[in-house]
Parts: structure tokens; sequence; C-alpha cells
């Protein structure tokens, strides 16, 4: 059975931010999937992003452009991808709610296409 409590949460215990403010703060993602990928979660556990309060949103939101900003200083990217899985039939193992801003650049795979459409592979291109 998944944990979702705040004591085995390995995002309640992080320390170093790249950005934060009152309700949210950002970090470099352990495993990215490309250079720069960043994660955007609330301060607050709360497992997934439906379950966030307005002003949580806002926040994350806030830290969104902030984080693009510092990528298209530091990576100069060619685009982003922003993806949020929610519940395990979509993919999220770790169960604090996180929004993934995943830049991409020119030639990264051969067909982007379809973009986040690729969480079911037969259905990105179209």
């Amino acid at each position: 059975m998944l944990r979702t409590d705040k004591m085995e949460c390995i995002f309640c215990s992080v320390r170093e931010t790249i950005l934060e403010n009152d309700l949210a703060f950002a970090i470099y993602d352990k495993y990215p999937v490309n250079k720069g990928h960043i994660l955007i979660l609330p301060k607050r556990h709360a497992a997934e992003y439906f379950s966030l309060t307005l002003d949580e949103r806002l926040a994350i939101d806030m830290l969104l452009f902030e984080a693009k900003a510092i990528l298209e200083k530091e990576h100069q990217p060619d685009g982003f991808n922003i993806g949020i899985n929610c519940g395990e039939a979509a993919g999220q193992t770790v169960f604090h709610c996180h929004v993934h801003l995943i830049p991409r650049y020119k030639d990264d795979i051969d067909n982007p296409r379809g973009g986040v459409r690729g969480v079911i592979p037969e259905k990105r291109l179209y």
C-alpha cells in the first residue's frame, strides 16, 4: 500500500530550494527528464493538485513563471512541458503534489508532436 502521510514524504523534508514564496517552493528534479527540469511544490503536504487551495495554486503558478525565467537565462530551451501527475493511475509515485516544468530542446526527441499526449505513446502522434 502506498504511504501518503507527511512522515514518509521525501518532499516534506527538502531543505535546499531554488525559489520559494509563502506557500510554495521549487527544486531541481533529482531524476531530470531534460537539463534544468524543475519541480514546483506546495509547502503544505497535499497529495495532489486537486486538493490544493486557490492560494497554493496561485503561489505555484507564480513560481512556474519565475522558474521559466531562470531556465531561459541558464539553458535557453526551445520550449517547455508543464505536467502534473494526479493519482497512481496517472503515474504519480510521490504523493506530495508537484508540478513538473520540463525544458524542451530542439531535437531532444525525433518528433515532439503531441507533447504531453505522449503519456500514452500510441496517442501521441495524430
